[in-house]
């Protein structure tokens, strides 16, 4: 099953996520079929 996700990227406390398409039995930041955005909080 295919899933939009939040990957990690930054550093330790310092975080920011790209939002993904991605297989759900893939890893959270592992493989991913697009790359749609990014959030910054």
């Amino acid at each position: 099953m295919v899933k939009i996700r939040l990957a990690r990227g930054g550093v330790k406390k310092r975080p920011y996520y790209r939002i993904v398409v991605a297989d759900s039995h893939k890893k959270r930041d592992g493989r991913f079929i697009e790359r749609i955005g990014f959030y910054n909080p």
